[in-house]
């Protein structure tokens, strides 16, 4: 027992694939538990929509503007030193946020927590990448998925229970020690890699016009209900977005040592990843987040209640991500792919029938499903993905398509609550036309975070807002369906229906493992 638990060369892949699941687990349970502390950071620091929505977005921006950088980084200076670096930012941030004042405050630690979590995300995936074979990536990243749906599961029941009998600051202060952790099993088990072909130099140019253009977007997604669609400011973000993502792409095509190599995209399965990767990120948090604000807002639970009602998903995404990984490798990524996203099609196809008054019951069946199809899509997207580049540029191309499944949550996220506030505010004019137009305006701008319904609870504008913000959820979740088909149309046009693997030495090195030294490793994996 104790040599199999004692670190060698036949089990060193697996204390390494765990070492990155114990980092994963707390960027991902970052995730979740922000969003059901919501309601509770809008009471404790008065915060509006925008500041919510900012709440998820400053970190879901930075995070995704800056992961081809960290992957980038990575490539150059080492995947494990730039992973052990996010660490410390991601964990020094957190604190920061648990101390914060004001909602600025916590946008800002927010934001910061992303550039951690940027230089830690595609190291975790490149360097699973460059431990395992091809033909056991498949289960590798399965297990990788699995875990990321553990935190996933464990942070609206834990966030909940923090939010409640605590304080919602304990849930930043929360990574604290797994962090510590994380810093710990990476020195401990996981080797130094990097890209020894590539330049030393960082695109400083690309990464400025790619941070302009989706910062530009982003904001003007969120803050156009507010500002107005035809302002000025609204239309000089769109015309700044456009011009800095052209000035991108020719960045890129031009510079010697881009960025982001476009050739990658000559692979039709890389390609249809990335779009897969949007996709379903842009379905998944989106309705993660306003259901969130719908079951305590309109339905009344508690944060723990809603919490423990997100389990449906998630747990299924823990049992049946590692069992996706394995099919993947035994069939090709496509198959799950399309079948997953018809899931999660059909799911908010469902939730889009949502009212007012619907109870868990209805929802607990597209809550499964949308869990399963979650993880049918995850662990074979990313071996699709991984497997079309060679093992060299996994940094970098693990960067890609984090950054392309960060960026479809904030276009959620953005999106469906930029609906909520003009779908929202059409349906208010329409149920209270009495009501003053700039008082309808100020419940207008509340209405996604709920604020105001609780103080005049039974009132006709109480009861006009919640039938006006579930009225425009409505819709978006049908935008959402709608989406997430086009993604499975995609995935079957591009992904391939085996695994597309480059060329690497992970053959050879794979059949000199004796099959009992890994069955062993197995055994010992944490």
């Amino acid at each position: 027992m104790n040599d199999r638990l004692r670190l060698h060369d036949g089990n060193r892949r697996w204390w390494t694939l765990a070492a990155m699941c114990f980092a994963l687990f707390m960027i991902m349970l970052d995730n979740t538990v922000v969003n059901v502390a919501l309601p509770s950071i809008q009471r404790d620091l008065g915060a509006d929509l925008a500041a919510l929505e900012w709440t998820i977005n400053a970190y879901t921006l930075s995070f995704a503007v800056l992961l081809v950088t960290g992957g980038r980084l990575g490539d150059i200076f080492g995947r494990r030193r730039m992973f052990l670096a996010g660490v410390v930012i991601f964990a020094l941030s957190s604190a920061g946020i648990g101390f914060s004042p004001t909602d600025t405050a916590l946008v800002i630690g927010r934001a910061v927590q992303g550039v951690g979590a940027a230089l830690m995300m595609p190291a975790t995936l490149s360097i699973i990448t460059n431990a395992f074979p091809p033909h056991e990536r498949g289960k590798a990243i399965g297990t990788w998925a699995g875990v990321s749906a553990l935190a996933l599961a464990i942070g609206p029941v834990f966030g909940g229970f923090l939010t409640e009998e605590v304080s919602w600051r304990a849930i930043f202060f929360l990574n604290l020690p797994v962090a510590a952790g994380a810093v710990v099993v990476t020195l401990f088990a996981a080797r130094e890699s990097r890209d020894e072909t590539v330049a030393r130099r960082v695109d400083f140019a690309g990464i400025a016009a790619l941070t302009a253009g989706l910062t530009a977007l982003v904001l003007a997604l969120v803050e156009a209900n507010q500002w107005g669609w035809g302002s000025p400011g609204i239309l000089g973000l769109f015309a700044l977005a456009v011009v800095a993502l052209v000035a991108f792409a020719v960045i890129e095509l031009r510079t010697r040592v881009p960025m982001v190599d476009f050739q990658f995209f000559r692979s039709r399965s890389f390609f249809g990843a990335n779009v897969v990767a949007f996709v379903v990120s842009f379905a998944m948090l989106a309705m993660f987040f306003f259901l969130a604000l719908y079951m305590q807002n309109i339905l009344g639970y508690t944060p723990l209640e809603a919490g423990v009602r997100f389990l449906p998903s998630t747990l299924m995404v823990i049992v049946i991500g590692p069992v996706a990984g394995r099919l993947a490798d035994r069939i090709g990524p496509r198959p799950p792919i399309v079948v997953g996203l018809l899931l999660v099609a059909a799911s908010m196809f469902w939730q889009s029938r949502i009212e007012v008054d619907t109870g868990f019951g209805y929802l607990m069946p597209a809550f499964i499903a949308m869990g399963i199809g979650i993880a049918l899509v995850m662990a074979p997207m990313s071996t699709a993905a991984m497997n079309a580049v060679d093992p060299s540029k996994a940094g970098v191309a693990s960067g890609v398509l984090s950054m392309s499944r960060m960026v479809g949550g904030t276009f959620g996220v953005a999106a469906l609550g930029a609906l909520v506030a003009g779908v929202g505010g059409a349906k208010l004019h329409e149920l209270l036309p009495a009501v003053p137009a700039a008082q309808r305006e100020r419940l207008t701008h509340e209405l996604g975070a709920g604020a105001g319904a609780e103080a005049v609870a039974g009132s006709p504008v109480a009861d006009a807002m919640r039938e006006a913000f579930v009225h425009a959820l409505q819709y978006g979740l049908l935008i959402g369906g709608l989406i997430a088909l086009v993604g499975a149309a995609a995935a079957a046009a591009l992904v391939g229906d085996r695994a597309e693997a480059a060329p690497s030495d992970f053959e050879a090195a794979a059949a000199a493992t004796p099959a009992a030294e890994t069955a062993a490793a197995v055994e010992a994996t944490p």
